[in-house]
């Protein structure tokens, strides 16, 4: 190889390496920055207006009946209803029935035996009646011509007394009869919702035995108990308001019951609100929450959105509780951060609620900016984007 080739040769590495050199002096690329959550915020406020008491209520039917069966026998049938899978099946809890329908029946035949012996007997003493009434009338009418004695006369009047009283016992027994033939059927007394079943076809049941419950759901009833102390905030006929946990509405109310004196365990008053159910929402057996009182706040509250308010687990910066068990609950609050806002993660204690709002102990103060939407998405020390 000549010199110029080496030439050649040399120059060509050397190029090469200058490259890689080159390459290798250039900064990394900066990974791309984050977008900023968008957040909206809401100031930290003092509320001292009204405070009412909570008072927990149970919903209950505003009428509830047990509907046994009178005779006793073998379950025979029980009113049959469509399922929602399309097949026919037996009334159950759920159903709605109207007034006068036959919800269940017993073994009728040997009701009905015994009503057609009993009108046998009728038929018999009928006829034992009319031959003592025929025997009497010529009793009667010998004894006006003095063709009998009075021994004879008064024997005569006696058995046809005796026969009249025969045909009385015997129409009482065919009316009895009946009765029970007819108490084979239990019927819905009123227009209601089935509560329970408590029987099955088959089944041997005795007089007494609770077939159905049913209760008048259309209507229903909050129950509840108050101090003494609370008395004058409840009156007849006062609208109230309840609320469950179960909607976001409220139903509105009349107070239509209160105790006329306390119950000696408790030493409580039962009052009773009666509200409209037309769509069937409130179940028996809910449990309602309702206030009573309008009494100012003593000492003002710091108060944020319920929507503020975080429980540990929810979201990175949320936390993860106590570690013995307990939930903590906290609020971000935007803070600034430079030329940037930051969220920062604040533990507080929940108290009572006064609409939309709630109070809080600790870890705010008046003015601080809290995220309501947004506070789940963020981690403490986050950058963050507030928008109105």
């Amino acid at each position: 190889m000549n010199l110029h080739g080496k030439f050649r040769e040399y120059f060509a590495l050397t190029f090469f390496v200058l490259i890689f050199a080159l390459a290798g002096c250039e900064s990394p690329s900066r990974p791309p920055e984050q977008p900023l959550v968008p957040v909206t915020v809401a100031e930290v406020q003092e509320y001292s207006g009204a405070e009412g008491v909570n008072y927990s209520a149970s919903i209950v039917p505003y009428q509830q009946v047990p509907v046994a069966f009178k005779s006793a026998g073998y379950v025979t049938s029980i009113l049959q209803r469509k399922g929602v899978d399309g097949r026919v099946r037996n009334l159950q809890q759920g159903d709605w029935v109207k007034t006068g329908t036959v919800l269940a029946t017993v073994r009728q035949s040997d009701y009905r035996d015994a009503l057609n012996q009993y009108k046998g007997q009728l038929e018999q003493a009928k006829a034992g009646a009319e031959k003592s009434n025929q025997d009497f009338g010529r009793a009667q009418a010998l004894y006006k011509a003095n063709a009998m004695t009075q021994s004879d006369y008064d024997a005569a009047k006696a058995q046809y007394d005796s026969s009249q009283g025969t045909v009385a016992t015997a129409q009482a027994a065919v009316a009895q009869a009946e009765q029970s033939l007819a108490d084979c059927e239990v019927r819905a007394p009123f227009d209601a919702q089935v509560l329970s079943r408590n029987i099955e076809l088959g089944a041997l049941v005795g007089s007494g035995t609770t077939a159905f419950t049913i209760g008048e759901t259309q209507t229903v009833k909050a129950i509840f108990g108050i101090p003494d102390t609370v008395l004058s905030a409840v009156t007849l006929g006062k609208k109230q308001a309840v609320q469950t946990e179960t909607y976001p509405q409220s139903f509105m109310g009349q107070i239509t019951a209160i105790a006329p004196q306390a119950d000696q365990k408790s030493r409580t008053f039962q009052v009773e609100v009666t509200l409209p159910n037309p769509q069937g929402l409130l179940k028996s057996g809910m449990v309602a929450t309702l206030v009573l009182g309008q009494a100012r706040l003593s000492v003002p509250l710091m108060v944020v959105p319920i929507s503020a308010i975080v429980s540990s687990g929810v979201g990175a910066g949320a936390g993860a509780g106590t570690g013995d068990g307990t939930k903590t609950f906290s609020v971000f609050v935007a803070e600034h951060d430079g030329e940037k806002d930051v969220a920062r993660r604040r533990t507080v204690q929940p108290g009572a609620a006064f609409g939309n709002m709630v109070a809080v102990t600790k870890g705010v103060s008046v003015g601080d900016r809290v995220l309501v939407n947004g506070a789940t998405l963020v981690n403490d020390g986050q950058a963050i984007r507030v928008i109105q």
